[in-house]
């Protein structure tokens, strides 16, 4: 049978697309939405037997902050799945490979998603440019240092919050791995808490009348929560735009009454919380896991974007067997990124490239588990030097 791949253009097509993924997915929880409002027009390619989406590849539009300030133009990509019926038969490259093509014509330079699985994206080129981790706070053994600022005021808002308050904060951060998100994704997270079986809480925070900073938390168990001897409060969206706004917000957290503990399902592995508290043994984190894993689209305008610190020039060979047009040598220095024809210093895989890009990942690690070939002693030392980030990339949300 002739499976056709092309956009999903009819809105009952991208339901069936929407309903495909959850049931490729297995264990996702079944959801009540119309997917053509939390999807954007256009971007829904599906594959079809016979008119029945048999699997699909899809993404939000925005930006990606890198090193330097700069905001690519990115693809969000989700709702990737394959029913079992059709998995092993090439479905899910050929989805993969349309997607490329369809960013690379709207100008978009990256591509990022989250993994449900490790094993299956490297092979697409992706690579893991930012980690992140789960941590529990015991609220009734810690408090913030009394270095910790303390400037700003919050405001609960709760059942009154809207999308556009949240945005505004939100689209103000700019720190390495920090993506901007359209409408539709946003409606999906109003829809996702307004579906918790327990009041949802959120508070802005506001620096000299400007808001900077919101944390969304529910409580876990609200039935038996007089009764418990562990009232824990998780953190699902927690936004800063300042060290003051990211203290306010904590200090809200840990001053909490009628709760135990504190627990938030994703923090930087830099977060500044870790040396805030003034009993470091009260927070228990959980292990590191990746969280994005990045596409270079267009390698030419990635590696031109972001900015590189002061070190001696390097000549890097990419390779990339799916967009051999990403493929050459580049010279990489501090004040320029451009083709070259000479010999390289250094060879690496997109994949590989992309995690370092953000600055996640140090080139000697790369080196050492053999996925970069140093032809130029030295020249890994200086990558390392000209790739060096003043955090971490992190970027705190799902999609």
């Amino acid at each position: 049978m002739t499976i056709e791949f092309r956009h999903l253009s009819d809105p009952d097509e991208v339901r069936s697309g929407f309903g495909t993924f959850l049931r490729a997915m297995v264990g996702l929880p079944t959801m009540d939405i119309d997917a053509t409002t939390i999807t954007e027009p256009g971007r829904f390619i599906g594959a079809l037997e016979s008119g029945v989406v048999i699997g699909g590849v899809d993404s939000y539009s925005g930006w990606l902050a890198v090193p330097g300030g700069a905001r690519v133009s990115h693809a969000a990509v989700t709702h990737v799945g394959v029913l079992p019926t059709h998995r092993r038969q090439g479905v899910l490259s050929r989805l993969m490979a349309a997607q490329f093509d369809d960013a690379h014509n709207r100008g978009e330079i990256v591509a990022t998603l989250r993994a449900s699985e490790a094993v299956i994206y490297e092979r697409f080129g992706y690579g893991i440019a930012s980690s992140s981790r789960s941590a529990r706070l015991d609220r009734r053994r810690t408090r913030l240092r009394s270095t910790v600022p303390a400037e700003g005021r919050v405001r609960l808002i709760d059942d009154a919050a809207t999308n556009d308050q949240l945005v505004a904060v939100a689209d103000r951060v700019n720190s390495p791995g920090t993506v901007g998100l359209p409408g539709p994704w946003w409606e999906l997270q109003r829809i996702r808490r307004a579906g918790e079986p327990g009041p949802i809480h959120v508070v802005l925070h506001n620096t000299a009348g400007v808001d900077d900073g919101y944390v969304v938390y529910r409580a876990e168990d609200p039935e038996q929560w007089f009764g418990s001897r562990t009232r824990t409060v998780t953190v699902t969206e927690f936004v800063a735009t300042n060290d003051a706004a990211h203290a306010g917000l904590w200090h809200h957290l840990l001053t909490l009454d009628l709760v135990d503990a504190v627990a938030i399902t994703a923090l930087a592995l830099d977060d500044p919380i870790v040396v805030a508290l003034d009993d470091p043994r009260a927070l228990e984190l959980g292990p590191e896991h990746d969280e994005t894993w990045l596409r270079l689209i267009d390698v030419d305008a990635a590696l031109d974007a972001r900015t590189y610190r002061d070190e001696d020039p390097v000549t890097v060979a990419v390779s990339d067997p799916l967009l051999t047009r990403n493929s050459g040598v580049f010279h990489i220095g501090p004040k320029s990124v451009h083709r070259v024809e000479t010999e390289p210093d250094v060879s690496v895989g997109v994949s590989a490239l992309a995690t370092t890009y953000l600055g996640g990942t140090r080139w000697r690690q790369l080196a050492a588990a053999g996925r970069v070939v140093e032809h130029r002693p030295g020249s890994i030392r200086r990558l390392d030097a000209l790739f060096g980030t003043d955090r971490l990339p992190f970027s705190g949300v799902g999609f």
